[in-house]
């Protein structure tokens, strides 16, 4: 069976791979752009494995279907199934919407992305470019004529753009970038003359193909060993080769064959690592420069310590080096231009070393080539932390999608008085992009995957249109449980707000067993939104009930809340856990309080090692991805070691007591409960050896255990084939100890 798709039409365009030719935003006032979740573990998650295979357009058909046919309960198949919408970019005249659609293709076990614009006035979306090798990152040209975007179809990732004339059809595709080495996070100047791109560099290299050879050299040479003189020696799921990533700027011209390094001479990412991207960067209003953000390492050892990342401005034609433009001493970043360019904006913390600090929205008046004033904080009076934000079109207001109580709404501040005022109050936004009639965005819930939809800006208090479909056939079929908001009194009388979804076919005269989801972070949130790994539908269509709470030290409750988990691993969290555990068993007496599994993953897998020490007799089951078992071998074996410096106090040779107080290896004389324990090999944040050492003291005491190693995962399970695995064992798991 092939997978419908019946309600879009495909566009007759040049799909076929090209050779070079011979080989925010243009208007600021017009369209701007954030995707305000890009650098969320979701996210990330979504992008699995590029498109890299071979192949020929003639042989990237429909992808086949993935989840049953006819009406059924969710699934991890339904999961997988589930078309995932992202970056949306609005044309300049903001008539249309370009945006990438990812598909689950099971028989290649990869996503593959396309590129798709839908009308603004209510037409059918239609596809843009479809190729085996993917496309992604669009950007509309000043004239709205070409859309750039980004693509592996030359062989590496390069940048390519595709005509769009005003009946939306797509025409031919051009290659723009032919560089000696891959380059992603493009940017495009105001003026539509220039590309900013990102590439990996060796810092010693004078050019582009210097570095290209050098790995070819590498590549060839028998011997294989690293020598390192200071950290970070791996970071993420990679091990370090030397290489920076480094910004360029390249004409947007076909076939360009040149770059110039922008950030030569800082010791930085740019964007950052793991998970930054173009957000971290923004050309000047007149096109002569470009502001990013950077953690400038200075040749010390101290990077992997360190949350200063300053904002640097750099000329566009490196006739000079970057120059610094703030001294705070902790986190600045995404940098945006006022559309009069008269004020650059950005997000700051204030806390040096807190990763989890409230980012503060701050602007200081441009002078060209560096700030014009001292900056001013707008947002401090709003205890919430503001990520991705863009200005509206009257330079008056900025837009932000922001956690809010287990919610992720999208804000609309004014920049007079910092007053937020929600614009779409329910789930979750991720990406959106700004015109100066429409907002468009794209919004997901518990319930319903993301699609795009749009909100007039004009005023607040309009309501959203739904611009695409993309997964309303294959949700129509699937059955969910209810999803319901619940909240309670948990440590120290605070308010704590938690997640039910029933199990799918609820019927109050019986009984189910419990799914007890613990989130990660720890300063995170399992909310209103709809996840492409701890999803709870799959947990509710298959019999069970599900919640999930939002312990101290989650965000979107205020930064006092967030805080409260230092130093206190085990304490407020468990707590609350215990009390809201009672709560809901209290006001939901359908639930069998004798049938109840928790879960949980990196912070929630240390809280599911830690129940199993000091909570050991309440649960039939864990299970356990990726946690925390020794917390001083992990303070020696991760690699951003400012998170638990901050978490514990400082090193742990200075503080060991610190680190002692909440950890679970020292209670393993206490673990009873059968645990299912989980880790990938390539997890250089909670490294592999914590899963093992968590297995071998259940296996020693004689607990039921069982261990599921994925060889090729990270911190996340990303492949397909391996998230069906996952989600097949934790649920033989979950049954096994739940059903008798």
């Amino acid at each position: 069976m092939l997978r419908p798709r019946s309600r879009y039409l495909l566009m007759p365009a040049l799909l076929l791979a090209c050779s070079p030719q011979g080989q925010p935003r243009a208007d600021a006032s017009a369209q701007t752009s954030a995707d305000a979740s890009a650098n969320t573990e979701a996210d990330v998650a979504d992008t699995y494995g590029g498109d890299t295979s071979e192949g020929s357009v003639d042989e990237l058909g429909p992808m086949k279907a993935i989840a049953p046919p006819g009406e059924h309960p969710f699934s991890v198949l339904d999961m997988l199934e589930v078309d995932r919408v992202s970056s949306p970019a609005l044309s300049p005249d903001g008539a249309r919407v370009a945006y990438v659609v990812r598909e689950t293709d099971m028989e290649a076990n990869r996503g593959r992305t396309s590129l798709w614009l839908a009308p603004l006035d209510g037409g059918e979306a239609r596809i843009l470019d479809r190729h085996p090798k993917g496309a992604s990152q669009p950007q509309w040209s000043p004239d709205g004529e070409h859309l750039y975007f980004v693509s592996s179809r030359a062989g590496t990732s390069q940048v390519f753009r595709v005509e769009v004339d005003a009946e939306h059809r797509a025409g031919q595709v051009e290659q723009i970038t032919a560089l000696p080495v891959p380059v992603s996070n493009l940017a495009l100047s105001p003026d539509g003359e220039l590309l900013a791109v990102s590439a990996e560099l060796f810092p010693d290299c004078p050019d582009l193909a210097c570095t290209a050879t050098r790995l070819a050299e590498a590549e060839a040479e028998a011997a294989t060993g690293v020598v390192y003189d200071r950290m970070f020696v791996r970071h993420w799921d990679t091990w370090k080769d030397h290489r920076r990533s480094q910004l360029l700027v390249v004409a947007a011209e076909p076939g360009t064959t040149s770059a110039t390094i922008v950030s030569r001479g800082l010791d930085a990412d740019v964007p950052s690592k793991p998970f930054g991207g173009a957000e971290d960067y923004v050309f000047t209003p007149d096109s002569s420069g470009l502001v990013f953000a950077a953690r400038d390492a200075g040749g010390g050892p101290g990077e992997p310590w360190s949350t200063n990342f300053d904002l640097f401005w750099a000329p566009v034609d490196g006739g000079s080096a970057p120059k610094k433009l703030t001294t705070n001493p902790a986190w600045d970043a995404h940098p945006r231009f006022s559309p009069d360019g008269k004020q650059l904006a950005w997000v700051a913390m204030a806390r040096p070393g807190y990763e989890a600090d409230r980012f503060v929205l701050t602007s200081a008046a441009w002078a060209g080539q560096g700030l014009g004033g001292e900056p001013r904080a707008l947002t401090e009076g709003w205890d919430r932390s503001i990520g991705g934000f863009e200005y509206a079109a009257d330079g008056q207001r900025v837009f932000a999608a922001v956690g809010d109580l287990g919610r992720k709404p999208l804000f609309e501040i004014a920049l007079d008085s910092g007053a937020a005022t929600a614009l779409v109050d329910q789930g979750t936004i991720g990406g959106f992009s700004v015109g100066a009639k429409q907002l468009v965005f794209v919004a997901h819930d518990l319930s319903q995957p993301a699609e795009l939809s749009s909100v007039p800006v004009a005023v607040a208090g309009g309501e959203p249109r739904r611009l695409t479909h993309h997964n309303d056939e294959l949700m129509a079929r699937v059955k969910l449980g209810e999803a319901e908001q619940f909240k309670f009194e948990g440590h120290g009388g605070d308010t704590v707000y938690g997640w039910l979804v029933r199990p799918v076919d609820f019927d109050p005269a019986k009984t189910y067993p419990l799914a007890f989801l613990i989130h990660g972070g720890p300063q995170g949130s399992f909310g209103d939104k709809f996840h492409h790994r701890w999803n709870p539908q799959a947990y509710a269509g298959a019999g069970y009930a599900v919640v999930m709470i939002d312990f101290h030290g989650s965000t979107g409750y205020g930064q006092a809340f967030t805080d409260s988990i230092a130093g206190d691993w085990g304490g407020k969290p468990l707590e609350d856990l215990q009390t809201g555990l009672a709560h809901v068993l209290e006001a939901q007496p359908w639930i069998d309080g004798d049938r109840v599994c928790a879960l949980g993953a990196s912070y929630g897998g240390f809280m599911i090692n830690w129940i199993a020490g000091n909570w050991p007799e309440r649960f039939r089951c864990l299970v356990n991805h990726d946690g925390i078992f020794d917390q001083r071998m992990m303070y020696y074996a991760t690699e951003e070691l400012w998170f638990p410096e901050w978490e514990h106090g400082g090193p742990e040779y200075d503080h060991p007591a610190a680190y002692a107080r909440h950890n679970p290896a020292d209670h393993v004389s206490r673990w009873q409960t059968p645990m299912l324990v989980v880790h990938g090999s390539l997890d250089y944040r909670v490294p592999l050896e914590q899963g093992l050492a968590t297995f071998t003291a259940l296996q020693r005491r004689g607990v039921e255990s069982r261990l599921l190693h994925f060889p090729d995962e990270n911190h996340w399970v990303l492949s397909p084939a391996n998230s069906k695995l996952w989600h097949d064992e934790v649920l033989r798991w979950l049954d096994a100890h739940l059903r008798a």
